[in-house]
This record gives structure tokens, C-alpha cells and sequence, in this order.
């Protein structure tokens, strides 16, 4: 037999909890009303986002050693910067697929690209040329691609994988920046010998239409 005080404290705790529950309830939907209230009922505008366009990339592929320009719709921002980084970071990614023509290891290669506006040199005309040119303001850019560490560790060996990637990187950029005319290569922001052991990052190379040319760097700077 229950005592009969121990009845009344337990109906009075369960009265309690059923208080609680209707002043917790209560106090939910006063304060829906109130955001209901104060909220815009207009559509939220969406982020401003860039469309996709079209752009070349000069695609390479290890079987046949060839680089193929190919149209792919991309989104890509409008700061040229910004947008060199992210045109390469896409080259880069496509490579990345388990049925890649020429394989490379998926992750960032790109760490900044930078454009920088100097004097143009023009690797097949002669010094007297070169001065000529200058002399008239002839000006074109220098963009210089700072690789990432681990994109370069993780690159494969050999003259052909190598050579072919820089083909790769320095045609697609030459296909959305004409303007820029010379590349050079930086790995985490300091020179580096080669990419992998074969293909030189110490020099300036020009930038190109390199589909099914061979890859001729400007000469060393000394």
C-alpha cells in the first residue's frame, strides 16, 4: 500500500512536468509569431555567382606525346589573378580522373599566380630587334605560376610526363591570356631545378599555342 503522501508528490511532480511542457510550448510559438512577423517575405537573393563560359585547355596525353586544345565550359572569376589560379587549378583537376590521359595526383598545384607587366622579348628576333622593340613601348606580361610543394613531389618522373604538363599549363594559359607572353615557374615561393628531375623550372618559357610543338624555353637568365 503507497503512503499517501508519497500519491501527492508524485501527481504533484507529474503536475509539474506537465506546466513545464506548456510554458516551454507556449514560449515556442511566441517567438515563431515574432520571427514570422520581422522576417521579409521577399525571396532571399541568390549569391552573385559567374556563369559558365567557355574555355581551352590544352590537354596532354602520354601515348602519343600530343597536346589537344579542348573546349570545356567552366566557371572562372573575373579578376585576372584569381582567374589565371583558378583556369590552371581546372587543368590540374582534369588530370585527376581514374581515365586520364596523362595521370597526375588529385589536390591544389596552384598556390598564386601572379602577372606581372615588363618589357616583351620576342625568343626569335635579334638583340638589335629586341632593343627596337622596347624603344616603341612594346610591353607584354610575365606571369609567374608558384606550384605547390606536394603537386611537384607528387609529380611523375620523366622527360616526356614532365615536359608535357608544363606544354599543358603554358598553352591553356596562352589561350586565355594572350596579353602574356613569357612563364615562369616558382615551387612554394623559391626557385626549383626541375619539376620531377627532368623539366626545368629555372627558365623563362614562352607562352604559346604548344599543340603539337615541341616545348623551347627562352634562354636561362643569368
Amino acid at each position: 500500500m503507497i503512503p499517501r503522501y508519497q500519491r501527492i508528490l508524485f501527481w504533484s511532480l507529474i503536475g509539474c512536468v506537465l506546466l513545464m511542457f506548456a510554458f516551454l510550448l507556449r514560449g515556442c510559438e511566441q517567438a515563431h509569431k515574432r520571427l514570422s512577423a520581422t522576417g521579409n517575405a521577399s525571396p532571399l537573393a541568390a549569391p552573385n555567382a559567374t556563369g559558365l563560359e567557355t574555355v581551352t585547355f590544352d590537354l596532354a596525353n602520354d601515348a602519343d606525346a600530343s597536346i589537344t586544345p579542348t573546349q570545356r565550359q567552366v566557371a572562372l572569376p573575373a579578376e585576372p589573378t584569381i582567374r589565371a589560379r583558378a583556369l590552371i587549378e581546372n587543368l590540374i583537376t582534369q588530370y585527376g580522373t581514374l581515365d586520364s590521359p596523362h595521370p597526375l595526383k588529385q589536390g591544389s598545384a596552384v598556390a598564386d599566380i601572379f602577372l606581372l607587366t615588363m618589357p616583351s622579348a620576342d625568343t626569335n628576333a635579334k638583340n638589335t630587334n629586341r632593343l627596337a622593340s622596347l624603344s616603341q613601348g612594346s610591353y607584354g606580361e610575365t606571369a609567374v605560376i608558384n606550384l605547390r610543394g606536394a603537386f611537384a613531389d607528387n609529380h611523375p618522373s620523366g622527360v616526356v610526363v614532365e615536359t608535357l604538363t608544363l606544354q599543358s599549363i603554358l598553352g591553356t594559359l596562352h589561350a586565355a591570356f594572350p596579353q602574356v607572353d613569357q612563364v615562369r615557374f616558382l615551387v612554394d615561393g623559391k626557385p626549383r631545378e626541375t619539376l620531377a628531375g627532368h623539366a626545368s623550372l629555372l627558365r623563362s618559357y614562352p607562352a604559346t599555342d604548344t599543340a603539337n610543338r615541341p616545348l623551347i624555353p627562352l634562354a636561362e637568365d643569368k
